[in-house]
């Protein structure tokens, strides 16, 4: 007889069908039941806001609020296009948001964006 239980794993199971059967490839979670592909790091976000630390902090650790100012701490090159958004720009009125880029903002000359709060500093 075959023995169908799943695996003993320590691996998070699928967020897209929930199967248990999920392994690491690189820094990524991959599941071979529906090729769903997921980063460590966004398990371990997902951990920390389970355990209720799911607080947004700049680069230097100071936690965000919705409607803060934050200067930029280095250059970004914006995907497409040739703008950068230099080191010192200051942004004001930020909203929070969920996900990878979790910093939603207007920058003067640029227009809405997506930032990462590792690459600002609260002012």
């Amino acid at each position: 007889m075959i023995d169908e239980s799943p695996p003993e794993s320590t691996l998070p199971p699928c967020p897209a069908c929930g199967s248990v059967y999920t392994y690491e490839m690189g820094t990524l979670y991959v599941c071979p039941e529906c090729a769903h592909e997921w980063s460590t790091a966004a398990v371990a976000s997902s951990d920390d806001a389970e355990t209720g630390s799911g607080v947004i902090k700049d680069a230097n650790g100071t936690p965000l609020a919705d409607g803060d100012t934050v200067t930029v701490i280095k250059d970004l090159k914006i995907k497409g296009t040739s703008l950068v958004v230099k080191v010192g720009t200051k942004v004001k009125n930020i909203r929070l948001v969920g996900g990878d880029h979790d910093i939603d903002c207007k920058i003067d000359g640029i227009g809405a964006m997506k930032l990462k709060s590792e690459f600002v500093r609260k002012v």
